[in-house]
């Protein structure tokens, strides 16, 4: 008992230093990439990139709502015998949703240009078809990856498709080179195609594929990510739609002033990202062996400890958002300030949303996040569309303050009656985080 605690405590350890560097990098990278284009480009051409990394945001959501979550689970919990047909029933979907996600793009790309009044988005969408072939075979050899509770290839291809873009933005910034939008993309396909062949010797002991796609593990995977798949569409609609709404009903100027307070908050976003990759086959797991009283402890102690580390960071942003937005986007930005401070407000609940929905996906209870989800998205559209045509940009910002609220209470409610989660608790343990840090990681090596 005591080796399989110490192996569970090692495994949480591991896994949570490795994904919270990788989702510290993938952050500060794509920061630091924001922080040099945000000063390259105009507010026109910035807020085209906004809108046009939303909707390929999108697209990508897409596919791995569908397949991510359903191959990670039977990938780790069925014999191995059947590996072979699980991964190719699974490269077989990939590959066909990202065939057809690449004919919508290149349908819709002149309507978007037509509709955000930005014609040089049009070439971006159709050259980022070549992008979204190379990230599905990279998606796919990462769920693998994570299926078996590795973590390392992940880290490393990632941080070597964000370093590259990133990398390029910093040559053009220092030896002050103009940059053009269509450039990036091809940046980001050498990128890509780098991240593939490296993660390729990782995972090459776990490739192993049966040339006959079966009909039962299609549909099993299918049955599985049906509503991972419409909970990750909702998902994304309801983080980007306020951008895309305002582009369309003010300008793309505008998104990108929103998108500024957007990316602040994606660094204190870090730790949710991190736990929920650790919580996913560690909470199916659980719920096999120990019963649905170590689901609910995983769930609020998870979404404690991010309390924990977010509150500092939230609080300093809401008290200094003036400082914040001056340092990092200049001083042509300053309607991002109070976006920022509602921000704030509404990325508190984030953790609790984040954690609710990897809870019930592992759990067997897809339908309800999915649910959660699509309520959250109709409601946060709907606010949108009266208050962005009354109050400009802020409205947008309140949109999705009030949308977060409402759902973060459904969702409670339905985690009590579910498993008793108690949301009281996750404040307890947020509180009792700091000195069990101390005790367990810091003493020992004052001592």
């Amino acid at each position: 008992m005591a080796s399989e605690k110490s192996g569970n405590d090692q495994y949480w350890l591991k896994s949570g230093v490795i994904n919270v560097l990788q989702n510290l990098t993938g952050v500060l990278f794509g920061f630091g990439g924001f922080y040099l284009m945000v000063r390259m480009l105009d507010k026109h051409s910035f807020g085209v990139w906004t809108l046009f990394m939303a909707t390929t945001t999108i697209f990508e959501m897409v596919r791995s709502g569908l397949i991510q979550n359903a191959l990670i689970k039977y990938l780790s919990f069925s014999d191995k015998s059947e590996h072979d047909k699980i991964l190719s029933a699974s490269f077989a979907l990939c590959g066909a949703l990202t065939l057809l996600c690449i004919v919508i793009n290149l349908i819709i790309a002149n309507f978007l240009g037509q509709i955000w009044k930005a014609e040089e988005i049009v070439p971006l969408f159709m050259m980022y078809s070549i992008v979204y072939l190379f990230s599905g075979v990279l998606s796919q050899f990462h769920w693998m990856e994570q299926a078996n509770f590795r973590f390392n290839g992940i880290f490393i291809t990632n941080f070597v498709k964000s370093g590259v873009f990133f990398a390029f933005l910093a040559i053009c910034f220092i030896f002050n080179i103009k940059i053009r939008l269509i450039e990036l993309i091809y940046v980001q396909a050498i990128a890509l195609f780098l991240a593939i062949v490296l993660e390729y010797f990782f995972v090459k002991d776990l490739l192993k594929f049966t040339f006959q796609v079966t009909s039962e593990w299609v549909k099993k995977l299918l049955n599985y990510g049906k509503y991972a798949f419409g909970t990750s569409i909702g998902s994304i609609l309801s983080s980007t739609i306020d951008q895309m709404m305002l582009g369309s009903l003010l300008s793309p100027a505008a998104s990108g002033a929103f998108n500024i307070a957007v990316r602040i908050m994606n660094l204190v976003d870090i730790p949710t990202n991190a736990i929920a990759v650790i919580v996913f086959p560690q909470s199916a797991r659980r719920l096999a062996t120990e019963g649905e009283g170590a689901i609910r402890y995983l769930y609020e102690k998870s979404v404690g400890t991010i309390l924990a580390v977010l509150i500092p960071a939230l609080a300093f942003l809401f008290l200094f958002p003036d400082f914040v937005v001056s340092f990092i986007a200049g001083n042509k930005y300053e309607e991002t300030v109070p976006i920022l401070k509602v921000t704030v407000l509404y990325c508190m609940l984030i953790p609790f949303a984040r954690q609710c929905g990897t809870i019930l996906d592992s759990i067997g209870r897809p339908k309800i996040n999915f649910m959660l989800v699509v309520l959250n998205a109709v409601i946060n559209l709907s606010l949108n569309y009266v208050l962005i045509s009354r109050m400009g940009v802020m409205g947008a910002a309140y949109a999705t303050l009030t949308s977060n609220v409402v759902s973060f209470a459904i969702a409670q409610t339905i985690l009590h009656r579910i498993l008793g989660v108690n949301t009281f608790h996750t404040f307890i343990y947020a509180y009792k985080f700091y000195p069990e840090f101390f005790t367990k990681y810091i003493k020992p090596r004052l001592t």
